[in-house]
């Protein structure tokens, strides 16, 4: 089985990857880390010489390579990977693919994400917390019908990793 973790910046999807990973004895695998290893670029080197409709072309292609040759794999999507190239339908169809979205407020999105802004780019040049927390809340609507396609929704506000993880094992189970 590869189980996908999607949702958006900041909701977890790594931390809460690496311990389910560690609980079901899977390898983890983050898809924007895959991407930078296999064209040895950062993601915004990538956005910046190529373009988005560049990058989001070899991120399907990897989504695709990562779901056809890998098994018993935890894997972390990228914020927009489901809402781009028609991804969550790619992964819906896949028997051996349980997609799991991670589902949190604006606010606490807004709480975990305002004081690292500066290190993701998306954000870094909002200043209040009110401004992040609408800025967040457009992007959760506008990527809600690709989030809500997952086979698992997981709403984790205020849950713990372990709890999160915990969660996630019971829906599977």
């Amino acid at each position: 089985m590869i189980i996908t973790l999607l949702g958006y910046m900041g909701a977890g999807k790594s931390t809460i990857g690496k311990q389910l990973a560690s609980v079901l004895a899977y390898k983890f695998i983050d898809l924007d880390l895959y991407i930078e290893n296999k064209y040895d670029k950062t993601i915004p080197e990538i956005f910046k010489d190529k373009g988005e409709i560049f990058f989001r072309k070899i991120e399907h292609d990897c989504l695709k390579e990562l779901i056809t040759k890998e098994n018993n794999v935890v894997l972390s999507l990228g914020g927009g990977t489901p809402c781009y190239a028609n991804n969550m339908m790619l992964l819906n169809k896949q028997i051996n693919v349980v997609t799991c979205y991670l589902q949190l407020t604006p606010v606490s999105l807004t709480d975990r994400l305002f004081e690292e802004r500066n290190a993701r780019p998306l954000i870094e040049h909002i200043t209040t917390k009110g401004q992040l927390q609408e800025f967040i809340g457009i992007h959760l609507f506008e990527r809600k019908e690709f989030y809500q396609m997952a086979t698992i929704v997981m709403p984790i506000d205020g849950l713990t990793v372990f709890e999160a993880t915990e969660n996630i094992v019971k829906k599977l189970y």
